[in-house]
């Protein structure tokens, strides 16, 4: 796998990944950004965010699930030293569908955290706190 990133300005850059796809990336005006686009940490977080998902996501529909929506939310904690690396995370999901069964989510969940999400492995790996729960709601 491979990607860039270019310098634009000051400190903003744009990151083109393999697939084709850019992101902006810029800091806040405090660090000379402009706030254009994600802080680099952000992406980061967000990344470990759509891994997870994506893992539940086919899990769930493999077991025949009938989700309508997956929602992760994740609050991170940071080192007060530099570098500020994350010192512990928290992925809360957000499962909405029909009749969707409690144990099939806690079963995705757990294989996403323990077998198939290669960014929490590797964050895990690091010394990163990682922590896992969910809520199941019944779509209308």
């Amino acid at each position: 796998m491979q990607t860039s990133v270019h310098w634009l300005e000051n400190v903003a850059f744009e990151a083109k990944t393999q697939s084709g796809h850019s992101v902006i990336m810029d800091g806040s005006p405090e660090y000379g950004g402009e706030n254009r686009g994600p802080r680099p940490m952000e992406l980061l977080l967000t990344g470990l965010g759509g891994c997870a998902s994506f893992d539940i996501v086919t899990i769930l529909k493999k077991a025949r699930q009938e989700i309508t929506d997956v929602r992760c939310e994740l609050k991170a904690e940071r080192a007060d030293t530099i570098p500020a690396v994350f010192t512990k995370i928290h992925l809360h999901f957000v499962i909405t569908g029909k009749a969707v069964k409690e144990k099939q989510v806690a079963k995705a969940v757990e294989l996403s955290a323990e077998k198939y999400c290669s960014a929490s492995k590797m964050l895990m790996d690091g010394g990163v706190e990682i922590s896992h729960d969910f809520e199941v709601l019944e779509a209308e």
